[in-house]
């Protein structure tokens, strides 16, 4: 059995209120640097950023704040954070597997009692775990897997047995389910074309994502107005609102400030040469510029190279190759794309920080204005 190889997670983008990223020197870090999670120690095992908190959750069970809010508890098996609701999934208080849902006022600092409380007894086992046996997904995908949390009234909210629910994500307006057998369905507001049905229409019940029935998905995400899956094999599929870029493609807002092809962000064309102006169709043509894409659109990265992971910000989006590498592209006004500067980009850029010091990544997780990113050092061949 191959050895476990310890890492590190790393921060980058808004630290307006002094969130755990690296040093959190100043409003904003614009380059990946190794968190400092005091009381929560080094071996931070997930992460769930909101605005303007953190929450860290550690291999002992011990959940930590940082930034508008603050407070730790242990006994924690997962912890889900929003700007009006901190969900933390607690030890039982009595024999047996089940465990206690905990929803908090993010300022309470987890002291006194919760807002409300709630025994979950896990039903089913979903998602694949490491030894080989399949476990249901993180918050705010409850352990049952028939329903879930919101940060909006009413804050539990059951889901139709038959969705046989594996993940769950939620943007701004809209939300995601990765069922067992890779089918992706989205309910909630469409107005920016965030739920990939073809319209702006927004859906009050789950609903089967046709356009990509029959390709099964391995990943979801949400972000504020737009989303992503990944495909079993490795490809990248997008849709909502590209007001920023954050679907990688041609965007008049960041043409019209000349920041496409600006800053120090490693832009490769798929074949891994650098990119030196604006994208052009076949014909030489400026590619047409897309501010909504209600369908699925596929994307392809630089070199060919497949993805296993992604997360989004509000509008930003993040990925995580095969090989371990990073992109990500959108909007960086805060230097969430991790690439020294504040420049958005509508194309992939790999973050060349993990490349230079042979880190490989392993998982991301983005905050609506910033990155968290997890990484090891590379195996020597």
């Amino acid at each position: 059995m191959a050895e476990e190889r310890l890492g590190s997670w790393f921060g980058f983008g808004f630290c307006g209120f002094g969130q755990a990223l690296g040093s959190s020197r100043g409003r904003q870090v614009h380059s990946p640097e190794r968190l400092r999670v005091q009381d929560a120690g080094a071996d931070v095992t997930s992460v769930s950023a909101s605005w303007s908190y953190t929450a860290f959750v550690s291999r002992a069970g011990r959940v930590q704040l940082s930034g508008s809010a603050g407070g730790a508890a242990d006994g924690c098996r997962d912890a889900w954070a929003s700007e009006t609701l901190l969900v933390v999934l607690r030890d039982g208080r009595g024999p047996g597997p089940g465990a206690e849902l905990q929803a908090w006022a993010p300022g309470s600092a987890l002291r006194g009692e919760p807002l409300w409380a709630q025994t979950v007894v896990p039903e089913a086992k979903r998602e694949e775990g490491t030894g080989g046996e399949t476990r249901a997904g993180p918050l705010p995908l409850l352990p049952c897997a028939r329903a879930y949390v919101s940060p909006r009234p009413p804050f539990y909210r059951p889901l139709a047995p038959e969705l046989r629910a594996r993940r769950l994500e939620l943007g701004t307006e809209h939300a995601l389910l990765l069922d067992e057998a890779g089918q992706v369905y989205s309910w909630g507001g469409g107005r920016h074309g965030q739920l990939g049905h073809g319209t702006l229409e927004a859906e009050l019940e789950p609903r089967l994502l046709e356009a990509l029935q029959g390709l099964p998905m391995a990943e979801v995400a949400a972000g504020g107005w737009h989303s992503v899956c990944v495909s079993e094999t490795g490809d990248i599929y997008i849709w909502g609102w590209n007001e920023s870029g954050q679907l990688a493609l041609p965007t008049r807002s960041l043409a019209e400030d000349k920041k496409t092809v600006t800053g120090e962000a490693t832009a490769l064309n798929e074949d891994g040469s650098e990119v030196k102006g604006p994208a052009r169709a076949e014909d030489g043509a400026p590619d047409p510029f897309i501010a909504v894409q209600p369908f699925p659109a596929l994307l392809d990265l630089p070199l060919g190279s497949d993805a296993v992971k992604a997360s989004c910000g509000s509008r930003h989006t993040a990925v995580v190759t095969r090989t371990g590498e990073l992109y990500t592209w959108g909007w960086g006004k805060y230097g969430q794309l991790g690439h020294k500067d504040t420049t958005s980009w509508d194309r992939p850029c790999r973050v060349e920080y993990f490349v230079d010091r042979q880190l490989q990544v392993m998982a991301v997780r983005c905050g609506p204005w910033n990155t968290y990113v997890y990484a090891v050092d590379k195996e020597k061949s």
